[in-house]
């Protein structure tokens, strides 16, 4: 553990460092429990940064797209920053002015983590208070980050409130397997667990619908290059300006709880390997469509539009309005848990 930085407001930052023997290394600090660097190597044994984020916390506290960290209390959107919950209406900070996004306008991603090593992992804790950006009860998180042998990055959440309320959480990291600042992901080969997705409106807010991918260009059942769909015709795809959509994963046969299957990225230039399994009913896939020019990286480099890709295993955007989706209600007397598993090789 080292101090990172101190925020404007004169809160101390750390950093913790996960290793394993074969030189892989994961850096997270506790502002937002961001993973601020993930250093994996290629089919030569060359290791390079494959998440995309910044050189100083002064970066991370200016306006970015949520680079590498904890998002929540609710991540992804919710129509109208606005839910009905045992017949009490919740209003919610929107960020757009049209939809509540990750959390609120001072969301997890931008709050002070309390910290401890737990033999070779780090536990983030953090209390968000009733009514904090809008939401009810007192809730507890614990996110636990965790790096094997088999450099296999290990995140479980955990959490309990003393009020109903509502719940997603996730890590927002950006990916390039080249290496952060190495170009687009276009060649990049995604494979994901999933029939059905869930299409948006133009504010892209789920619509209800459960879609089959067959036939259109969300299809990646069989493995295949994100470039030539980010750039199709398809009608979600030019509303979005991309790939910006949650995935139905298949859980057939999985115990509630059980890892499963959601997501397999390669890149063939360096053949790194990144597979993600999750407890968690979907994923949101986002091939970093609105990344702008002006965001310089960790490497001195720009970020450019597709430069990094997302693959943030959730519950639905928009649950609390949509019955039909998988619930993310929590309430007194239950413990939330979720893990995800990102399991790096190369070929």
């Amino acid at each position: 553990m080292r101090h990172y930085g101190t925020t404007a407001d004169g809160e101390a930052v750390e950093e913790y460092t996960l290793r394993n023997r074969t030189g892989m290394e994961v850096k997270l600090i506790t502002y937002g429990g961001i993973l601020t660097s993930i250093s994996v190597p290629d089919r030569k044994g060359d290791f390079a940064n494959v998440a995309l984020g910044f050189d100083r916390l002064t970066k991370y506290e200016a306006e970015h797209p949520y680079f590498g960290a904890i998002t929540g209390r609710y991540a992804n959107r919710i129509a109208g920053g606005k839910f009905n919950l045992d017949g009490v209406a919740y209003e919610l900070f929107k960020q757009d002015g049209r939809s509540a996004l990750h959390g609120g306008e001072v969301g997890f991603d931008k709050r002070i983590w309390a910290a401890r090593e737990i033999a070779n992992d780090v536990e983030l804790a953090y209390r968000s208070r009733d009514a904090e950006e809008g939401y009810p009860g007192n809730l507890d998180v614990t996110v636990r980050y965790s790096l094997n042998q088999d450099s296999v990055l290990r995140i479980e959440y955990s959490a309990a409130t003393d009020a109903p309320t509502v719940l997603n959480l996730t890590n927002h990291s950006y990916f390039n397997l080249m290496g952060e600042g190495e170009g687009a992901i276009d060649d990049h080969i995604l494979t994901l667990n999933a029939d059905s997705y869930t299409p948006t409106d133009a504010n892209q807010i789920p619509t209800g619908e459960i879609a089959p991918v067959v036939g259109t260009p969300f299809d990646f059942r069989i493995p295949k290059a994100i470039g030539p769909g980010q750039r199709s015709a398809d009608p979600q795809i030019l509303m979005a300006k991309g790939y910006d959509h949650n995935f139905v994963l298949n859980r057939a046969g999985l115990l509630e709880g059980e890892l499963g299957f959601a997501a397999r990225v390669y890149e063939p230039r360096s053949g790194r390997n990144m597979e993600v399994w999750t407890t968690e009913p979907g994923v949101q896939f986002y091939a970093g469509n609105m990344l702008e020019t002006t965001l310089v990286g960790a490497s001195g480099r720009l970020y450019r539009q597709s430069h990094g890709l997302c693959l943030e295993t959730q519950h639905f955007p928009n649950s609390p309005n949509q019955p039909d989706f998988p619930s993310t209600v929590l309430r007194p007397g239950e413990r939330f848990g979720s893990t995800t598993e990102y399991r790096f090789s190369t070929d």
